[in-house]
């Protein structure tokens, strides 16, 4: 493995030579940036295209070439250019095609039709953000929800972690399972310096994509790119990324690394923190000829996290009440969350309407948890009178105890699967289809308890003359097959409607059960208004249990576990229209999901708790507003409001309450908040120039999402009561592009080896507000039960380096 990788980050140097950068920027006759413009060097084999900027970049040596533009819409260009030593700069001008505008707008169209929203894949290196991870700018997408800078997860209108589908290449992806909070979690697999495009939808999708039950976010990687090499160093991390092309054989390689010691330095628990997160990609395409080729996806990625805690102190509570929880602790920590992914991917082209995609894959994760920790508390209410001689100082004393974590936990899982997929292009429609085949083998053990002596929720299990609150000790094994199909057609019904249907269908070894899964999208354009898209999608989504869905709390298998399923209808309209000086897009939409067979859930930190023996039905519905564009020349920025309601009732779930005059009386509590009922959901993107200098930016990321309830580990869901505060988050950041096209004066000596290199200055959680993401319980002297917060990150300073050519 270690040669392999070596062997991919050769390859650039070895193809590497004395070259001359040719860069430039193509507009319309308007002066406006044209973004995805072809440029080939021909006879060379080498072309890229122009960024959201206009802008485009090659590696060229001195010599004449001859090179041609073409864009969709536009009169394409072909000249001969004469490439002298140094770096030169072409500002070019394309005309519009009268015969091909109708093109134009058919090819804009078609992610709108299909209620995807296109991600621009820069931003995730604009946006300042701690966890270093793509997703974090989903962030800003309609009915996206979190609350943890440190993790890559989050939640889709009311779903939890497991409902949503990732794929990169058109591979499925998973994230860690048994990582509990953010401190432990990595790198994500998502490399953003691979990334060429992504799409993602928060609900009515296509039959195209997969089984789950909430979104999808499709990812694809290039091989190709006109900048050869990109590097980036920082305080809490690295990375590098080399493109090359050899032949018929291109592809790219990167590898990433992040330090966080500096951010979990500062974490509540003082300790020895010993993170280290390492990922290393490959991404390498072969052309047989002009009509097949085969392309190869390799990763490594894997996150190992060491911890020695020494002490904590918290201080929570009111002007009224101000209580302090002073722990010392003994014992460490040791996790381990590995992912290996490879993938070969065969591309023909059939005929001129026919295509053929064959995808072969094997993802191979391994998870090991370690720690024994014990630790020894103080709970004291402290002074709060000003005037009191004592003021800041222990004022009586709550209760003094102990608590044990210990666990020994590992999981093995090996996802094999085997795709192929078909698509015709006829006149006024597009037809695809698929067959997929998986073999999931699973191997889980788990021997873990938690001891608290005054938690108060402990169970009757003795352990050294301790009562345990939470004791499991289990062995699993599941290997499950898994069956799916889809069949899809897109059409135009008229030049105003366009009708996206489709049929799935599965079936696994596990639950036995063959679902069928309708979808339809229907879009509808005004013929006035072109620039109007009204939408209407809906379908049934079924989500089979992977593994985690189907263990309970005391970590065995319910073997009569169903599919949880979802139905979708969502109702969007999507506007581009001109406004403060430039092109704005607004989107709408509001949404209903009926949810039923499904498995209610806890969520600690990052750990979903399933009760694996019990069914729920729930419902979810809001609406998504979200408007974005260029406020500022060539920067986009946007700002998003999302608006939910989630509840759940499970079936069965009464209890015994007591009357006055003794009697008993059944109580149903009906339908609960789920986990993920985050009402309100706001954030905003925004970029602008300092100083009037287009090489000098600012960054600006503002989160908020609204209390989210929660109650003990382990209680009934009638019986969680409580709330985790409001999320309120700031994230600002700086840069300077020495090497901006439009700069003055660039450094002589970097511009004539290097393409670009941008300063970033980024200061996270600017205000410094104390975020909650979970609690420790504890019942003092008195038995009154106390949540103590878990504090996410403080105030942050990051500087990076980011330097392509």
């Amino acid at each position: 493995m270690r040669k392999l990788f070596l062997l991919f980050f050769l390859l650039p140097i070895v193809t590497f030579a004395q070259n001359v950068k040719l860069s430039g920027k193509v507009v319309d006759t308007e002066g406006e940036a044209l973004s995805g413009v072809s440029i080939t060097v021909l006879n060379h084999g080498l072309s890229t295209s122009t960024n959201t900027d206009g802008k485009f970049a090659l590696a060229l040596q001195k010599g004449t070439y001859s090179i041609r533009i073409t864009y969709l819409g536009y009169v394409s260009q072909t000249f001969d250019y004469e490439l002298k030593k140094g770096s030169e700069f072409l500002n070019l001008i394309l005309k519009k095609d009268a015969q091909n505008l109708q093109q134009v707008t058919v090819k804009d169209q078609s992610l709108r039709n299909a209620g995807m929203i296109s991600v621009e894949a820069k931003l995730a290196s604009s946006n300042p953000n701690i966890s270093q991870s793509f997703e974090s700018i989903l962030k800003q997408l309609p009915g996206v929800s979190t609350n943890n800078e440190l993790s890559s997860q989050y939640a889709v209108r009311g779903g939890n972690f497991d409902e949503n589908l990732i794929y990169i290449n058109d591979i499925e992806i998973y994230k860690p399972f048994l990582v509990r909070n953010g401190q432990q979690e990595g790198l994500s697999l998502i490399n953003p310096d691979l990334v060429s495009n992504v799409k993602f939808s928060a609900g009515g999708f296509s039959a195209r994509y997969g089984d789950k039950m909430s979104s999808v976010l499709d990812v694809q990687y290039k091989t190709t790119d006109s900048l050869k090499y990109t590097a980036a160093i920082g305080t809490n991390g690295a990375s590098a990324t080399g493109f090359f092309k050899w032949g018929k054989l291109n592809g790219a390689v990167a590898y990433r690394n992040k330090q966080n010691k500096l951010i979990l330095n500062a974490q509540p628990v003082v300790g020895a923190y010993e993170p280290q997160f390492h990922d290393f990609q490959a991404s390498v395409n072969y052309q047989f000829n002009k009509n097949n080729s085969l392309s190869f996806f390799g990763a490594y990625n894997t996150s190992r996290f060491g911890l020695r805690p020494q002490s904590r102190i918290t201080e929570f509570g009111t002007l009224n009440e101000i209580l302090r929880l002073n722990v010392d602790y003994e014992g460490q920590e040791k996790d381990e969350y590995s992912n290996s992914l490879a993938a070969l991917t065969l591309n023909s082209r059939l005929t001129e309407r026919v295509r053929l995609k064959w995808v072969n894959s094997m993802f191979l994760i391994t998870e090991k948890e370690n720690f024994d920790i014990l630790g020894t508390y103080v709970f004291d209410e402290i002074e709060n009178d000003f005037a009191s001689g004592t003021f800041g100082q222990v004022k009586a004393n709550r209760g003094i105890g102990a608590f044990q974590n210990f666990g020994r936990n590992q999981m093995l899982a090996d996802v094999y699967a085997s795709e192929l997929k078909l698509s015709y292009s006829g006149n006024k429609s597009f037809w695809e289809g698929g067959l997929r085949y998986q073999y999931d083998k699973i191997s889980d053990v788990l021997k873990e308890f938690e001891l608290i002596d005054s938690a108060g929720f402990a169970l009757p299990n003795q352990y050294q003359n301790f009562e345990l609150t939470r004791s499991t000790s289990a062995s699993n094994s599941l290997n499950t097959y898994r069956y799916s199909a889809y069949l899809q057609n897109t059409t135009d019904l008229n030049h105003q409607l366009a009708l996206t249907a489709g049929m799935r269908l599965n079936y696994n070894t596990f639950t036995k059960e063959l679902l069928l899964s309708p979808r339809a999208i229907l879009a509808y354009t005004p013929s006035k208004h072109l620039n109007q898209v009204y939408r209407f999608a809906t379908g049934l989504y079924a989500q089979p249990p992977f593994y985690r869905e189907a263990r309970n709390f005391n970590g065995l298998l319910n073997r009569q576990a169903k599919s949880q399923q979802s139905l979708h209808f969502v109702l969007s309209s999507e506007t581009k229209f001109k406004g403060l000086g430039t092109t704005l897009n607004f989107l709408a939409e509001t949404y209903y999901k009926s949810m039923y067979h499904l498995t209610p859930y806890d969520i600690e930190n990052l750990r979903i708790r399933y009760y694996a023996d019990q069914e729920a039905k729930a419902y979810a519905a809001g609406v998504d507003f979200r408007v974005s564009g260029e406020f500022v020349k060539d920067l986009e920025s946007s700002f998003r409001l999302s608006i939910m309601k989630t509840a759940e009732d499970i079936a069965g779930d009464s209890y015994q309450q007591k009357n006055s005059d003794g009697t008993f009386t059944t109580v149903y509590p009906g339908y609960l908040k789920r986990p993920t009922d985050q009402r309100v959901n706001f954030s905003a993107f925004f970029q602008d120039r300092l100083f009037n200098s287009p090489t000098y930016k600012v960054h600006l990321n503002l989160l908020f999402g609204s209390r989210l309830p929660t109650g003990p580990p382990a209680s009934e869901r009638y019986q969680q009561n409580y709330h985790i505060p409001a999320y309120k988050r700031l994230d600002i950041g700086f840069s300077k592009d020495f090497l901006d096209a439009e700069s003055v004066r660039p450094p002589a000596f970097l511009k004539r080896y290097l393409s670009s290199v941008i300063l970033y200055a980024e200061v996270f959680n600017l205000l410094n507000i104390n975020n909650t993401v979970s609690y420790l319980w504890l019942t003092d002297v008195n038995n009154h039960s106390y949540a103590i917060p878990n504090y996410l990150t403080s105030r942050q300073l990051n500087v990076r380096l980011v330097v392509k050519f």
